[in-house]
């Protein structure tokens, strides 16, 4: 008999988080309670899934007869799956799926986000800089 996988599918311009749990440290080293960190205005976490974005309304046509396209038009989030997020507290809803906690954030409420980027430029950038002519050096015409 087959099994129904339950999926996930997150709508409009929402964020789905997977918030730090625990214990936080400080900058000085200090452990904070979960307690202490559950009073905080901010939160963080890995975001899991992202919506497709903000919808754009269809244009006024001047030309009924045109062919309007099938699906949705989006203006795409910044963000990825994968991001590391801090976003407000407040504006989150916090709910369960499969026993995992998440939060669902609207892109609104998202302050900063970090990414994790392979930068493979810095070779080229290495290369670039060799082959620039000495500046200190006059022009010799």
């Amino acid at each position: 008999m087959p099994s129904i996988r339950k999926k996930l599918i997150v709508v409009g311009d929402r964020i789905l988080v997977k918030a730090q749990e625990g214990e936080e440290r400080t900058n000085a080293g200090l452990y904070l309670p979960a307690t202490a960190v559950n009073e905080q205005q901010v939160r963080a976490g890995r975001v899991v899934k992202v919506g497709p974005g903000v919808p754009i309304p269809e244009p006024l046509e001047d030309e009924p007869w045109k062919k309007k396209p099938d699906e949705p038009r989006y203006i795409p989030l910044q963000a990825r799956e994968g991001d590391y997020v801090i976003y407000l507290k407040n504006a989150a809803v916090e709910i369960t799926f499969e026993g995992q906690r998440y939060q669902i954030v609207p892109n609104s409420a998202v302050l900063v986000l970090a990414r994790d980027e392979l930068d493979i430029g810095q070779e080229l950038r290495l290369d670039t800089i060799a082959h620039e002519p000495d500046r200190d050096r006059p022009d010799e015409r």
